[in-house]
């Protein structure tokens, strides 16, 4: 990583597929930051913590979540980490619903946009 690279925050609900995203995007020299957002009531988290150049935002259904953790925490909790993340959607770059993709796919897409 160089200081010139832009710094790349990535941001979604639990389970969308974040950490994975970051690591990959870290190991091929990127500035990537994982923004834990989906636990704040701060609308504007994401931008205080790394104030990103790029904002990723990953999503994925409450079902796929379930899927993916394997737990069994209610639709309401889901809800909520939706809500407080959407000041972070409405401002992000890069959209993407990870419910049908795998995590190489994810990051294939995101290099293509890079």
């Amino acid at each position: 990583m160089n200081d010139e690279e832009p710094v790349i925050g990535v941001v979604g609900p639990c389970a969308a597929g974040k950490s994975t995203l970051v690591s990959d995007l870290r190991s091929r020299g990127y500035q990537a930051r994982h923004i834990a957002q989906e636990h704040s009531y701060v609308q504007d988290m994401w931008k205080q913590i790394s104030n990103p150049d790029i904002l990723i935002y990953l999503d994925v259904s409450f079902e796929i979540s379930i899927m993916r953790t394997g737990s069994n925490w209610a639709r309401v909790i889901y809800e909520k980490q939706v809500q407080r993340l959407l000041h972070a959607k409405q401002h992000a770059g890069l959209y993407i619903n990870t419910d049908d993709l795998s995590p190489e796919q994810v990051i294939e897409f995101v290099l293509e946009i890079l």
